[in-house]
């Protein structure tokens, strides 16, 4: 029963998360926003232990004061702020998410609420959080150490035996063991989907793309140990839902709230043996139809088989963690792939009219000018579907971060996705990196632009209105990347 108005609910739970898409203007302005998976789905395990659950979804708010109104309206007995750990950006602890945090965290105990809460930043940063109200951080893989520290407190018992906390008592930090990560993902109930408001994610979906797409994940954890990758959530380990439970929930989100579409935003799909072709076979059987996306690695998209497999079951695009056209820097990153690799992945994916979308990475430790030069021309010469384009970023936990830690000054997170900022010494200064992120898109554009025209020259037909959109930013792309050029060379020769 939901508490009335001005009465403290004795085992209530207000959840939110502290990912605001209009904080993050980058973000924002691709308009592809997605539900905080990760929240709901703590907030159904919580839901199914016997608790009252409210949901205040933070995504297209627009500031952390609105939480206010729920919090006097539900006076939750426990407020926590659980990070969709399946939104790669929660990995990244952008500083203006950690001040709405902040910022949530103090009014809700200011409401007199137990404050909780599950992220990477707080995993990484838990001293900072509980200077501003929070009275317990979970660390790690979060929902049975929320659901035992929830019946703890409840009894009013000692929670210096849950594995995964840290909390502060009479001024002293405890810090618990590590709570082993689930293996059985097929035991966790569906998320909490009723509890929020999915129109308004159609909305600007549908007026901006003309579907409405949704997000799932099949798996958690990425056995791979690429060295500049943090795992704070899921860790190292990879644990996948049967194909099954997987169909079961995409049957349940058709029926029900009716997407086109769907994000697999697991950090690597599919990994398992035999796991997709079981997959394709379940979506056949019951008369599915609908397109995916879904990240994965080149080394794993090298047999036909499976990329058919792929196509058939509705893939339209796959993410790769290309990162770099040169294979030192790959050798150097540890991300155990080599360029035959990608450029094997993307000519299967494209025989079977998949998409390819390439993760870019400059600036990592040791790049030189030969090595953006070969990132470029892998770049223009296999001319992916889409890319996306970052600059390393040395995030706690993991080896690349040991090795330049002594380089970090104050400023150690970006304050949104576009910040960009190069945080430790390397062979060009930050502008440098600012420019070439623009300059590579600006290449990009014109290589589609070319493309496009040639094989209109050699073929004649129709030119949609897309294409005429590509076409003039070629155009438009020209004589800016010129001058981008010019920059670039003048910032290396002043740096040299």
């Amino acid at each position: 029963m939901k508490p009335s108005p001005g009465s403290r609910g004795m085992n209530s739970v207000l959840f939110t998360h502290s990912y605001f898409y209009k904080l993050d203007p980058k973000q924002w302005s691709f308009k592809q926003p997605y539900p905080p998976l990760g929240t709901l789905q703590a907030a159904a395990v919580i839901r199914k232990a016997g608790f009252h659950v409210s949901l205040f979804d933070t995504a297209l708010k627009d500031n952390p004061d609105q939480i206010n109104q729920s919090l006097k309206q539900e006076r939750p007995a426990y407020f926590v702020i659980y990070d969709d750990g399946f939104n790669y950006l929660t990995k990244m602890c952008l500083t203006v998410m950690r001040e709405a945090a902040f910022a949530m965290a103090t009014f809700a105990k200011q409401q007199g609420s137990i404050v909780i809460i599950s992220s990477s930043d707080s995993t990484d940063h838990y001293e900072k959080y509980f200077q501003h109200g929070v009275d317990y951080v979970i660390r790690g893989e979060g929902e049975e150490t929320l659901k035992e520290l929830l019946f703890c407190l409840e009894q009013k018992m000692n929670p210096a035996q849950i594995p995964g906390l840290a909390f502060k008592h009479s001024d002293e930090t405890t810090v618990t063991s590590s709570r082993p990560v689930l293996r059985d993902l097929d035991s966790i109930p569906l998320p909490a989907w009723d509890l929020i408001d999915l129109e308004p994610y159609r909305k600007i979906w549908n007026d901006h793309y003309g579907y409405f797409s949704l997000n799932i994940a099949t798996t958690r954890g990425c056995p791979y140990k690429c060295n500049w990758c943090a795992k704070p959530i899921y860790g190292n380990r990879y644990n996948s839902r049967s194909p099954e439970h997987v169909v079961n929930e995409i049957e349940f989100l058709l029926k029900n709230y009716k997407p086109d579409h769907f994000w697999m935003c697991d950090d690597i799909f599919g990994l398992k043996p035999n796991w997709v072709d079981q997959f394709n076979d379940l979506i056949k059987k019951r008369g599915l139809s609908f397109r995916y996306k879904i990240q994965s690695r080149a080394d794993l998209l090298q047999e036909e088989s499976a990329v058919k497999a792929l196509a058939q079951s509705g893939c339209e695009t796959v993410w790769i963690g290309a990162e770099s056209g040169s294979q030192k820097i790959l050798d150097a990153m540890d991300k155990g792939i080599t360029l035959h690799h990608i450029h094997e992945a993307v000519k299967l994916l494209k025989e079977q009219s998949v998409k390819v979308a390439f993760f870019l990475q400059f600036g990592y430790s040791g790049e030189t000018k030969q090595d953006i030069d070969a990132t470029i021309s892998m770049v223009l010469g296999l001319m992916p579907d889409e890319i996306g384009i970052s600059v390393s970023y040395p995030l706690p936990g993991t080896k690349f971060y040991e090795n330049v830690k002594s380089q970090l000054k104050e400023k150690q997170n970006w304050t949104d996705s576009s910040d960009l900022s190069l945080m430790f010494q390397n062979t060009y200064p930050q502008a440098f990196y600012k420019i070439l992120h623009r300059y590579v898109h600006s290449r990009y554009r014109i290589q589609r632009g070319v493309n496009l025209l040639k094989g209109f020259i050699q073929k004649p037909t129709l030119l949609y209105k897309k294409d005429l959109k590509k076409i003039a930013s070629m155009i438009y792309h020209i004589p800016i990347s010129m001058l981008q050029s010019y920059h670039l060379r003048k910032h290396s020769s002043i740096h040299g």
